[in-house]
């Protein structure tokens, strides 16, 4: 075993840019995922019944396909299209395809909203009709008790679910090392590999790096339920 490698100057800045890249994919990815989710699982559980379908379906392929053949498919697929390649140097936003980290973050971004949409439209419609019929008693408009019954009390009952979604993100972008140029934790592991011929060394420091960025982001989300969901916990007497 050569440990030492791992420590060597080089490869410690080699693992903190994939570290680095890594967290900076994950956080964009679930910050403009959740503003889609938001915006779906609100169209799932409205009145609209062509846009219900339409969200519907873009849920269903998320869910049902994998998300290294969506990564593929926007990095590889749409950037040989001849239509985005005659505009991508001057038209905004194809000129960002250009760019691994951009149809990496895209992927990703898409990926987690099909999922984080699902999970909070199930959790609108598990709000307890009782809670909906005070508020319109109260003379509350449609839009007054989505924002201030329905979609308080949906997020925090979905943090327990979302919270796997984001240890799952975090270890799914270990998958954006397909993607040319893209230096991430697993990334970084590989370019060692390449260098020493050291899979197990290499890998293993990155599956530590994985394991402990999982530690902490569930120790915030068990902090957060605590906070937010301890009007669910059970009475002690």
């Amino acid at each position: 075993m050569k440990w030492h490698v791992i420590f060597e100057p080089q490869n410690l800045e080699l693992y903190a840019t994939g570290i680095l890249t890594t967290l900076g994919l994950l956080f964009s990815s679930l910050g403009i995922g959740a503003i889609l989710a938001l915006i779906f699982a609100l169209l799932l559980t409205g009145p609209w019944a062509p846009l219900r379908w339409i969200v519907g379906a873009y849920t269903y392929v998320i869910r049902g396909t994998p998300l290294l053949i969506q990564v593929y498919l926007i990095y590889y697929g749409l950037g040989q299209l001849e239509w985005i390649q005659a505009r991508w140097d001057d038209v905004w936003p194809w000129t960002h395809f250009k760019e691994p980290f951009f149809c990496a973050l895209l992927a990703f971004s898409l990926n987690t909203a099909g999922y984080t949409a699902e999970m909070l439209a199930g959790a609108i419609r598990e709000t307890a009709a009782g809670e909906i019929e005070s508020a319109q008693a109260y003379g509350m408009s449609r839009f007054q008790v989505m924002r201030h019954i329905v979609l308080p009390s949906a997020l925090r009952r979905t943090l327990p679910a979302y919270s796997n979604e984001v240890v799952m993100m975090l270890q799914s972008t270990s998958l954006a090392s397909a993607v040319p140029s893209m230096l991430d934790v697993t990334a970084a592991a590989s370019r060692v590999y390449s260098d020493y011929y050291l899979p197990f060394e290499a890998y293993l420091a990155a599956a530590v790096i994985y394991l402990i960025a999982s530690f902490c982001l569930i120790g915030i989300f068990r902090l957060a339920e605590k906070r937010f969901l301890a009007y669910l916990a059970p009475r002690t007497h």
